[in-house]
């Protein structure tokens, strides 16, 4: 759970994602395609993963961001 968070669109080449600790959050770089999707699943109130690494590279080399929706709200960021 994180306090500030930030997806930003980029175009990597040859990245499915990019994420990176920024301040006192997590930054993701992503894909037009990633951002759009992203954007239904908010909107939608649904769950999302977002695959980070290079897009040839195995499951063992990548990251993962997921995006979850609570209805417990006592585990998330007080601040």
């Amino acid at each position: 759970v994180t306090g500030a968070s930030f997806v930003v669109l980029k175009t990597s080449s040859g990245l499915l994602a990019k994420s990176s600790i920024v301040e006192d959050g997590l930054m993701v770089q992503v894909t037009r395609e990633t951002m759009e999707s992203l954007r239904q699943a908010l909107r939608d109130k649904k769950d999302f993963k977002i695959t980070c690494g290079e897009m040839d590279a195995e499951d063992v080399m990548k990251e993962y961001v997921d995006i979850c929706w609570v209805e417990n709200e006592e585990k998330t960021n007080q601040g």
